[in-house]
Parts: C-alpha cells; sequence; structure tokens
C-alpha cells in the first residue's frame, strides 16, 4: 500500500494485515455485519451465518468544500421531492412514455392515478432521501449521479464505519499520519430513527407501530436493526418488520383509513422492499401495495415520492425551465442545477447519435433500482443501435447521462477477511429526512452520509449487489 487514498506515506504490508484483522474484529463485535451468502439460511434467521462488511480499510478523501456544497444541497433536495410529489400531472405526464415499454412503472403509476382520481391526500409525508454524488475530475466539480426516494439502504452500517475508521486512525496514528477529527461524525440511523419517531408522534396513536417492509431474503437485515433498535430504545416505538405477502395475508383498511396488520395499527409504513419488479412476484404483493396506498397511516415514501426519485423524472427536472415550476428561490435553483449532469431522454437524436459514436462519454440508464443495470462503454453503442432498430417506444424505458470520472486512488478493500490493495473510485451519498404534516414543515435534515468506494473497473456502486465497499470520509483542505 503506497498512499493512503492519495496522500501520506502508509504502513508496509505487514501492518496492513494487522490492521484489516483488527478491523474485521471490531466489525464482528460492533455489528457491522451482513448475511453470508455461502450461509442458506442468513437472509431470513437473524444471527445465523454473519460475515463482516465489505469495507475500506482507511477513509477515501475528499475536498472539505465538495462535502459542505453535498450536505448545503440535502434540504432544498428533500424540499424539492417534496413539491413534485404534489403535481400528480406532472409525474403522470413525464412518465406516460416510460409506462408503455416499462411494467413495472406502468403498476405505480396505476396506484399513483388510482390515488389522484380519489383525491387522496398525505396530509403527513415522509421523505428518508439520499442523493449520490462523485467528484467528477474533468470539470472538478460534484455532480449528482441520482436521487433515491425509496429504500435507501446502510443508514445502520455506514454510521459504523465512521466509528470504525476513527479507531483505526486513533490505533495506528503514528503509522499513518492522519487525524481522526477529519472524518465527519455521522449518525444516519439515529437520525433516521428520529424522523420515523417524529412521523409517528404527528400520527398520534399511542398503541400504533412502525411497520418496515422487507424482503422475504435480506442479507442486510442488520442494516435496518439499527434503526429498529434506536426506534425503541431512544423513542419508546416498536416497530413490526412483514414482507409484502405477509401484509397482503394480514391487514385491512379500517371505513375510517386505519391500517391495521395482525391486529395492530400502523403509524407509519417504512419501505425497504417495493423497489425492484422482483419485490412484486405475484398480483398479492400489488395488491398490498395498494392497500397501504389507500389507508391513512404515514407511507415512507408515498407513491408519489417512489414515482419522483425514478431516473426519468430525474431528467426531466434537469431540463431548462422546469425547476422553475416547483421552486422559487433562485439561490437555490442555481445550487442545485450546478450539480446535474448532462441528462437527456433518447427522443433526442442528436445526443444518441453522439453517445453511438462516443460511447464512452455516456452511461444508459433503464428505469430500475437496485444496482447492476446501467449499460457503460461498447454496450452502449450496441444497446442504442437495437432499440433503433426495434423502434416504436423501445427507447422510452431509457435515458442517457454524461458519464462522470471520478479520479482514482489506491485503497485497501477488505471482503471476506482478506484484504487486497486496489485502484478505486467513491461515490458519495448524502441522507435526508423531510417530514410535514399539512403546511407546517415538521423536519428538514441533512442526516449523514453513505461512503461507497469501488475498484475503478467496476462501473456499478452497489454494495448489496457486491459491487462496492463500505467506506467513510476524510475531508481534505483542497
Amino acid at each position: 500500500m503506497s498512499t493512503a487514498k492519495g496522500n501520506p506515506p502508509s504502513p508496509d504490508p505487514a501492518a496492513v494485515e494487522e490492521m484489516a484483522r483488527d478491523a474485521t474484529a471490531w466489525c464482528a463485535m460492533h455489528g457491522l455485519v451482513v448475511g453470508d451468502r455461502a450461509e442458506q439460511r442468513s437472509g431470513t434467521v437473524p444471527g445465523v451465518g454473519l460475515v463482516h462488511a465489505p469495507i475500506s480499510l482507511l477513509p477515501a478523501r475528499l475536498p472539505e468544500s465538495f462535502w459542505s456544497q453535498a450536505c448545503e444541497l440535502a434540504p432544498i433536495f428533500n424540499e424539492l421531492v417534496d413539491r413534485v410529489s404534489l403535481d400528480g400531472d406532472f409525474l403522470q405526464d413525464s412518465l406516460s412514455k416510460t409506462r408503455q415499454v416499462d411494467d413495472f412503472t406502468s403498476r405505480l403509476l396505476e396506484i399513483h392515478r388510482k390515488m389522484m382520481d380519489i383525491n387522496k391526500e398525505e396530509n403527513i409525508r415522509l421523505g428518508l432521501h439520499r442523493s449520490d454524488y462523485m467528484l467528477d475530475s474533468e470539470t472538478n466539480s460534484l455532480l449528482q449521479i441520482e436521487m433515491n426516494t425509496i429504500s435507501v439502504s446502510f443508514p445502520g452500517l455506514c454510521s459504523l464505519v465512521t466509528k470504525l475508521h476513527r479507531v483505526l486512525i486513533n490505533q495506528y496514528g503514528n503509522l499513518l499520519c492522519l487525524d481522526s477529527k477529519r472524518i465527519p461524525e455521522n449518525v444516519a440511523s439515529q437520525q433516521f430513527a428520529e424522523a420515523l419517531s417524529r412521523a409517528w408522534d404527528e400520527f398520534n396513536v399511542d398503541s400504533a407501530v412502525v411497520m418496515m417492509i422487507v424482503q422475504p431474503e435480506e442479507r442486510n437485515m442488520y442494516d435496518q436493526y439499527w434503526i429498529v433498535k434506536y426506534l425503541k430504545e431512544s423513542h419508546g416505538v416498536t416497530t413490526i418488520r412483514k414482507t409484502l405477502s405477509e401484509v397482503e395475508a394480514e391487514s385491512q383498511v379500517l371505513p375510517d383509513g386505519t391500517l391495521v396488520v395482525d391486529g395492530r395499527t400502523v403509524a407509519v409504513v417504512y419501505f425497504r422492499a417495493g423497489y425492484t419488479p422482483n419485490d412484486y412476484p405475484s398480483e398479492a404483493e400489488w395488491s398490498a401495495r395498494l392497500l397501504m396506498e389507500q389507508s391513512s397511516a404515514v407511507k415512507c415514501p408515498s407513491i408519489s415520492y417512489h414515482l419522483v426519485g425514478t431516473k426519468k423524472i430525474q431528467q426531466e427536472l434537469a431540463k431548462p425551465n422546469v425547476l422553475e415550476r416547483f421552486l422559487e428561490n433562485k439561490e437555490e435553483i442555481a445550487k442545485l442545477r450546478q450539480c446535474f449532469a448532462g441528462l437527456w431522454s433518447l427522443d433526442d437524436e442528436e445526443i444518441v447519435k453522439s453517445a453511438i459514436e462516443t460511447p464512452d462519454l455516456f452511461v444508459l440508464k433503464p428505469q430500475r433500482e437496485g444496482g447492476g443495470n446501467n449499460i457503460y462503454g461498447l454496450d452502449v453503442r450496441e444497446t442504442l443501435i437495437r432499440l433503433q432498430k426495434e423502434g416504436g417506444d423501445a427507447l422510452s424505458a431509457y435515458i442517457l447521462m454524461q458519464r462522470i470520472f471520478p479520479k482514482a486512488s489506491l485503497a485497501n478493500l477488505v471482503r471476506g477477511g482478506v484484504s487486497h490493495e486496489a485502484l478505486t473510485i467513491s461515490e458519495l451519498g448524502i441522507y435526508g429526512a423531510y417530514l410535514r404534516n399539512k403546511d407546517k414543515v415538521v423536519m428538514n435534515d441533512q442526516c449523514g452520509y453513505l461512503m461507497r468506494t469501488k475498484v475503478s473497473s467496476s462501473d456499478e456502486g452497489g454494495v448489496a449487489a457486491g459491487f462496492a465497499v463500505l467506506d467513510s470520509l476524510y475531508l481534505t483542505d483542497k
């Protein structure tokens, strides 16, 4: 290991091995763990088949000015999501072509339309968001990759990585020449729990619970259990975990709109599933989603908030004069525009032509969440040519985005107890919490961050999908 992500000299291989052992032991002792894919029951039975989460041994460097910029954007993006969510026609119109070629988006829009038709009002609206950025080396600017509005992961585990890196820097300080105070505090899981508990307060039924919607098999369950823990210990709020199929089998909506699941009133539905078509293998899951949407429970997110997080809406919001439709403050609009990368729909023939000629400068993104879906390099050219031949609305299922080129740096990545050095790039996710009750904004905060680092030859950034490791942040002067 020749440099600690950029600058000071770093320890010899023997010291790196020792640090890696200390790091993985710390992970096991402090709950920085995931289910082991090699153990069949690790995604269904808590406490069975644990392995340390994939981590970077030392934090990734980022100039403090970009960190401040990203934090400042969080409450503006929170407000934008809320404003856009209230314009049902904008969501329906913007996604009208996408729905013709994407069944999943079509089903979500169907539920959304049903809510519009009955003038369903969400008086209490809770958003737990994450906006992801990369530092583009070509322009030296922080550019947004995407805005996530449903099931944002890792608030629990990323808080722990920050603690781990501080411990390692304090322990090996004489070798590393790093200052643990340069790692920003990260209490994302406590802040998410606080947002959920404040939504529960606004709902105002003492016996009600928070219901976390989870996948039937979830190896990242411990990330979720950190929020369950803080909800109970700090706020006295009980959480129940249910799959969509369990909701369908065990729930009813009373005439007054109250959602009752397995005999318990639900104050807040917190989705940690439901963002991918794989979560809806049958009509039962869709029926559960509609039922929850029809209820008076607070949804995190509501169907409207969910749709605002689609890639197509991100691309629409980047068009000239669209932000002005939702926000008044010119300074805030300018701050948002400054972080927008180039985004285009595929009905822009010039851009499609450019992407076929220079595919390395673009990423082709389908309307999908969850990692592993984006198209890069020569595959961009091949896919665009194929879609053009197919004709019709096939192109509407995708958007084109300017490819961001972050500067690569050496890092030690630890996975399965083994440390290896690689050339890596990092992606910064800033969490945000937004809660309002009618006209009153109860909460609009930036709350913690997720740093993900991946080998620079890997194009996808999803940790759960196996491409990246969890990291933290080391602030530099420039």
